[in-house]
């Protein structure tokens, strides 16, 4: 098939392009001029130039492809704008591109759980659950979903909802846990139960592939339609995850120390207002507290097993001694 990928330059975007590659596909990715290419050129992806901010390029990018795997998006940002340019109005001018060719090619976006929005620990996220996003990240996503169904007339197009992705080269979750892995305590936002869902970058890969190739599409009748989360098939406490952590790097013993929701918030505060002075984006603060406050951040893969015949391999257990492994052999640790 002939695949243009954007977000390639990203963690998840690298993987599926060495996937897409491995397996003899066509791949394309969508660049920025001052985009760095290195390793993507190396694999034999080809480039096209464009702009999702602007919509410069798109419709030269997606003429003659077969599908458009989404994954470009903002994960932090100073503002709410920032957010939504990108991951609502990019994903609507990629997709209004589409709907311009003679024969629309298929469109595969990646979403995220928090475009669904919380579940809670005996109710895990399904995907007929009416999406209640609470954080602007995952607004913005959601965002993103609706602009997809304004053209999914038109472009056929799937939804695929990942929780938590780590991996090889995630510079995002493991990052921020580590340190306090390495020192053998990790904090815990609240005291009551934490449960999360998450999915190794390699079955995502796999998700998105299958969502490509015959994934049901989004449906206007039935907001369900075309719709799958995907994870590693089980779900975890905030200290067996910690505890598997702490495993992976050597240690007998990791210690979780809960702590009032309120410190979260104030966490979350003082890193922007830190970041504000140094001209950074923060990856703490408030949006990110709300996210960490809430009960559970899981889902059933269910739908993906039956309709993508989906089967994770990497459950944590196996997943995250090759990913410390990884970071240990490229030195990020």
């Amino acid at each position: 098939m002939r695949y243009l990928l954007t977000g390639a330059s990203g963690f998840i975007g690298r993987r599926l392009a060495k996937h897409l590659t491995d397996r003899g596909h066509k791949v394309t990715a969508l660049v920025r001029k001052t985009s760095v290419r290195g390793d993507l050129e190396a694999m034999g992806v080809g480039f096209a130039v464009g702009d999702l901010n602007s919509g410069e390029g798109l419709e030269a990018a997606v003429e003659g492809v077969d599908c458009v795997l989404h994954l470009a998006g903002v994960t932090k940002a100073l503002t709410h704008d920032e957010y939504h340019r990108c991951n609502a109005d990019g994903t609507r001018r990629l997709a209004a591109a589409m709907s311009q060719q003679k024969t629309p090619p298929r469109l595969v976006y990646c979403s995220s759980l928090a475009a669904a929005g919380p579940a809670t620990v005996d109710h895990p996220k399904r995907e007929e659950d009416a999406p209640s996003p609470i954080s602007i990240y995952g607004r913005s996503k959601l965002g993103g979903e609706l602009a997809v169904r304004e053209f999914a007339e038109r472009v056929p197009s799937v939804i695929v909802r990942p929780p938590i992705v780590y991996g090889p080269a995630d510079r995002e979750f493991l990052p921020s846990v580590l340190p306090m892995a390495r020192f053998g305590v990790i904090l815990k936002s609240g005291f009551g139960p934490k449960r999360y869902s998450i999915v190794h970058v390699d079955d995502l890969c796999e998700a998105l592939i299958a969502a490509s190739e015959r994934g049901q599409t989004v449906s206007p009748s039935d907001p369900a339609a075309g719709v799958y989360f995907v994870d590693d098939g089980r779900e975890y406490s905030w200290e067996e995850m910690c505890q598997l952590i702490g495993q992976a790097l050597g240690k007998r013993r990791t210690f979780v120390l809960p702590l009032p929701n309120v410190v979260s918030f104030a966490a979350g505060y003082g890193s922007e207002l830190q970041a504000k002075l140094r001209g950074v984006v923060p990856i703490m603060n408030r949006d990110k507290a709300r996210e960490l406050t809430q009960e559970a951040w899981t889902c059933r893969s269910d739908r993906a097993q039956n309709e993508l015949a989906y089967r994770p391999t990497l459950p944590l257990e196996k997943g995250l001694p090759a990913t410390i492994a990884w970071y240990r052999q490229e030195g990020w640790l």
